[in-house]
């Protein structure tokens, strides 16, 4: 078994119903150190904070090139499995977007349903034939990479309200057989909705971690096997800067002492 096979199988084993994999997404190797310092298995990449870090905006602004040379750079940096946010793949073919996560070192990604650029979901067959593609490119390449399929009939508020859960389901099922081994309904957080999702749908299932959302402990027992914070802790880093830099403009000591 290649390293990166190894990899791949450790991040898919990471994925346990009731006892979720917690990923604080990283965006640079320093805090992608920072994370298995601090004593989590594997990191996730959060295509926000990654944008925002290279001078970029989300939402499929950041060239393909610098965003997997990016995800490359974390996976140099630290010797846990490593699953990239790749939006919705940059325009590639499946076969070069697999091409290019493993050669810069990553065993998973995550897929989204809707357009980055206008928001609008793509109708399931087409999200499910990419899907397909991207699973068939990575079996060919002998490297059974972990693909989380984020779902956001939530996110873009589609349809009706009383009818997005179903539809969650619908999609989530569909991308499951068209190979997904996760799936990520981002903003999902009702817990009552969480209960029901998980059980409509027969594949580890991934919560964004957020305000309002329950909390981890709730989460497990709800049976979510994956827990994602996005580009929160990005963001809060990015909170604590500022705080420290206005400290030092009005003449303060940033540091305490």
């Amino acid at each position: 078994m290649t390293e990166l096979s190894r990899r791949a199988a450790a991040l898919r084993a990471l994925h346990r119903p009731g006892d979720p994999l917690i990923l604080p997404n990283a965006w640079d190797p320093g805090s992608a150190r920072a994370v298995v310092a601090a004593g989590f298995p594997a990191v996730a990449t959060s295509s926000a904070a990654v944008a925002e870090a290279l001078g970029h905006a989300d939402g499929e602004a950041t060239p393909a090139a610098e965003m997997f040379a990016a995800v490359g750079r974390i996976a140099a940096a630290v010797p846990v499995p490593v699953t990239a946010d790749l939006e919705r793949g940059y325009g590639l073919r499946p076969a070069e977007l697999v091409e290019r996560l493993l050669e810069v070192g990553a065993v998973g990604c995550n897929i989204e349903d809707s357009d980055p650029r206008t928001g609008e979901l793509y109708a399931v067959e087409e999200q499910a034939d990419l899907l397909a593609g991207i699973r068939a490119a990575a079996r060919a390449a002998g490297v059974d990479l972990v693909l989380n399929a984020r779902v956001d009939v939530h996110l873009r508020a589609y349809g009706p309200a009383g009818e997005r859960l179903a539809e969650a389901v619908r999609r989530a099922r569909r991308y499951r057989a068209a190979g997904a081994d996760g799936v990520y309904p981002i903003l999902l957080a009702d817990p009552a909705q969480i209960r029901e999702f998980v059980a409509g749908v027969d594949a580890p299932v991934n919560v964004l971690a957020r305000p309002g959302a329950p909390a981890p402990a709730e989460l497990a027992a709800l049976g979510v096997a994956r827990i994602s914070y996005g580009s929160g802790v990005h963001a809060a880093a990015r909170a604590r800067v500022a705080e420290l830099l206005a400290t030092v403009r009005a003449g303060g000591d940033p540091f305490g002492s």
